[in-house]
């Protein structure tokens, strides 16, 4: 929550500080609660992450992303251990993930059930998937370094998303706040030595409007000089020419293409489908050859 001396009057006479204290006491018993649950699959046939980079995508209800996205990963980042870890609650949508994971021989965890279920609870979902992920395999696991992708995220050349990490202890998209900042959680990188004893949280703080990461504000991110850090080249802009710029956007990372799957999550299906059509004509290239592959329109230079 926000410090005290950011609470206005008429934030007191509303008693914000004291429901925003109640909530937060909520939240952190709910992750903490979740995080000592136990995966539904065995952990213990997940490879050594030791030394390693691992790069983890929280699945959630899309197989047909998780496909695209395994095989892109292999091709554009193969120094990379990519892991799936599924959050979904469909029976069937798991089953086809954990499937797809055995076919192309990546590593899978299926994650303890949500006490979350709605829609508008996504990214609180999401930031539980985090929080286990961290807590259970990678700061145990002590990679190299690790990292965090969304499932509808998707390499478009070769790129190493850790390489930055060679000079600072993060790397990803920026997001900001007000007078804070951090990395959104779909694409952020983090050096293991650099976080490995720190009490880290990808939850959310909307509090003080931060998205599901921004929680880590006060352990990690306002103790950096933002000035001193390099960040993902990032840019919005329609999946297709006559689409509405907000509602029905694509972003890029870089050299990864973000679908950007609210119109899912908000029940538009028709634009969620529309938009998945022309997200795999964009990659259908890159996925048809292991050889060379061509810049393709919107790609950024």
């Amino acid at each position: 929550m926000r410090p005290l001396g950011d609470y206005k009057w008429r934030d007191w006479k509303r008693l914000r500080p004291v429901t925003h204290w109640l909530k937060t006491r909520r939240y952190n018993a709910q992750r903490e609660t979740y995080v000592r649950r136990s995966a539904r699959t065995a952990i213990a046939d997940l490879p050594s992450f030791r030394g390693r980079r691992v790069l983890t995508t929280i699945a959630f209800e899309d197989p047909e992303a998780i496909d695209m996205q395994a095989q892109l990963v292999a091709r554009f980042v193969p120094d990379a251990t990519y892991m799936v870890a599924d959050m979904s609650a469909s029976e069937d949508a798991a089953t086809q993930i954990a499937a797809i994971a055995k076919r192309h021989g990546v590593a899978h965890v299926r994650l303890p059930e949500s006490p979350l279920r709605r829609r508008e609870q996504a990214s609180r979902i999401h930031g539980l998937a985090l929080n286990w992920v961290w807590r259970n395999l990678i700061r145990s696991g002590e990679p190299d370094r690790f990292g965090f992708i969304d499932h509808d995220m998707f390499p478009t050349e070769p790129d190493d998303p850790f390489a930055k990490l060679d000079r600072q202890p993060v790397y990803g998209c920026l997001r900001e706040a007000g007078r804070r900042w951090f990395l959104w959680a779909g694409f952020a990188m983090f050096r293991f030595d650099a976080v490995k004893d720190l009490a880290l949280d990808f939850g959310q703080d909307w509090f003080n409007e931060l998205d599901t990461g921004g929680a880590n504000w006060d352990v990690l991110f306002r103790t950096l000089d933002r000035k001193q850090l390099k960040f993902a080249p990032t840019r919005f802009e329609p999946y297709k020419p006559d689409a509405d710029p907000i509602r029905a956007q694509i972003q890029w990372c870089g050299a990864w293409l973000h679908e950007v799957g609210s119109a899912r999550h908000e029940g538009d299906f028709e634009l969620a489908a529309d938009k998945r059509r022309v997200i795999k004509e964009m990659l259908a290239p890159h996925l048809a050859s292991p050889g060379p592959h061509a810049r393709f329109a919107g790609m950024p230079s």
